[in-house]
């Protein structure tokens, strides 16, 4: 299936639910889906046998700028059917949730956890939803673009960039 028929069936099955289709000649097409309905749309992704989509390729936190939502974008690929397509879901910039997919893709555990850790998204259903980059006791998530970093961290001076 083209990118465009996937979008086509999940805006059929999933109406309101499915928001927007964005295509660009560089990369792949994007559905943008209600945050709510992804783990609904997710399972239906790999479930379907039509769209089979069995992998889970990377699961990214994105922030384009301090005065938008953050975003989780999904890459999917189905070996059996060897097509793509990119999710993608805003969330609030301070204590957004998603449904997590981990239950759906066990490679999205240690995704989940990246960007919990260097966004701050907390994953809804994580087996297991702690940081996995930096100490328990760390303050903020260093991808934000309004992240500050300390100036120590257990009384050791922290090198900042010039």
């Amino acid at each position: 299936m083209t990118e465009r028929e996937i979008y086509s069936d999940l805006s059929a099955r999933f109406d309101e639910k499915v928001l927007e289709f964005q295509e660009t000649e560089t990369l792949n097409a994007t559905v943008v889906v209600k945050t709510t309905a992804l783990a609904e749309v997710m399972s239906y992704l790999k479930s379907t046998v039509e769209l089979d989509f069995d992998s889970l390729m990377s699961l990214s936190g994105v922030d384009r700028n301090i005065e938008s939502d953050l975003e989780v974008i999904y890459h999917l690929y189905s070996l059996a059917q060897k097509h793509y397509i990119t999710i993608r879901v805003t969330v609030a910039r301070d204590n957004g949730v998603v449904p997590s997919v981990a239950s759906i893709w066990r490679t999205a555990d240690w995704h989940e956890r990246e960007v919990f850790d260097m966004f701050g998204i907390r994953f809804d259903g994580h087996p297991d939803l702690k940081r996995i980059l930096l100490e328990d006791d760390w303050e903020g998530f260093p991808l934000k673009k309004d992240y500050v970093a300390a100036e120590t961290y257990r009384g050791m001076k922290i090198a900042k960039e010039k």
